[in-house]
Formats: structure tokens, C-alpha cells, sequence
């Protein structure tokens, strides 16, 4: 029972990064950011491709995989809270 009352007192970090991400939800669309970070992979292992472009092409996968870690985490919540029920 105490656990309960500390757990409702402090909300957990996934629950914080929902309340964070959970408008931005809609905005991710996962499979087009996949999309991308696989063209993205391509560029960056072209020869052809310059440092110039290289760094510009990895602050992009960068922005790209954050956005997916954090639909990902809001899917997964989704889920737990499925399982709870």
C-alpha cells in the first residue's frame, strides 16, 4: 500500500515523457523516419558524399532517432497499460 501512495505522489519517468511526447505523437510517422534513416545510411556510405554533408546527414539521424525512441516508448506504454487492465 505505501508503495502505491509513493507512486502516486511521484509520477515515474515514462510517465513524464508521456505528458513530454504525447502531442508530438501524432506529429512522428514512423515508418516515413525509418524511410529516411535508411536513405540516410546510404548517403553517408556514398564515397561521393563530403564531411560537409556527412555532418549534416547525422544531426538529422539523430533528430530522427530520438523522435522514434520516443513514439516507440509511447507505443510501449500504451501496451503496459493495456496489460494492466
Amino acid at each position: 500500500m505505501p508503495e502505491m501512495i509513493f507512486r502516486s505522489c511521484f509520477p515515474s519517468e515514462r510517465s513524464v515523457v508521456k505528458q513530454k511526447t504525447e502531442s508530438n505523437m501524432e506529429k512522428v510517422d514512423y515508418g516515413k523516419a525509418v524511410a529516411e534513416l535508411e536513405k540516410i545510411a546510404a548517403e553517408v556510405e556514398d564515397p561521393a558524399t563530403s564531411i560537409d554533408d556527412i555532418d549534416k546527414y547525422v544531426k538529422r539521424a539523430k533528430e530522427l532517432i530520438s523522435s522514434c525512441r520516443t513514439y516507440l516508448r509511447s507505443v510501449r506504454d500504451k501496451a503496459d497499460g493495456i496489460d494492466n487492465i
